[in-house]
């Protein structure tokens, strides 16, 4: 039979911030933050690997939310390549519809 797993406990976003700063600035050890948390070291370690991802994120310049949001160059490259192809296959329909439109021109005489 296998044992159920202990719950750890949950932890609000801004007791984990307070945790983590408390390393940074050097009041305490992740040991002793381990500990007074009842987590183990692997969680504390993604919560400050979680933090720096969002500190950095945070960091980084304002996206205008006026322009829609870019798409990554594989898909635009894409799109742009389904739109040629589009816009060749429009154009040779057109010219095949004027050339069957169009009478045939009288052969050139020569003198």
């Amino acid at each position: 039979m296998k044992r159920p797993r202990p719950t750890q406990p949950s932890y609000s976003a801004q007791e984990k911030a307070q945790a983590i700063l408390r390393v940074w600035t050097e009041r305490c050890k992740p040991s002793e933050v381990c500990r007074e948390l009842k987590v183990n070291w692997v969680t504390f370690s993604q919560w400050q690997q979680r933090a720096m991802e969002g500190m950095l994120q945070a960091l980084e310049p304002r996206v205008n939310l006026t322009t829609p949001p870019a798409l990554n160059p594989r898909l635009q490259a894409l799109l742009l390549k389904r739109q040629t192809t589009l816009t060749t296959r429009k154009l040779a329909q057109r010219l095949e519809q004027i050339q069957l439109a169009s009478p045939p021109e009288p052969a050139a005489k020569m003198s």
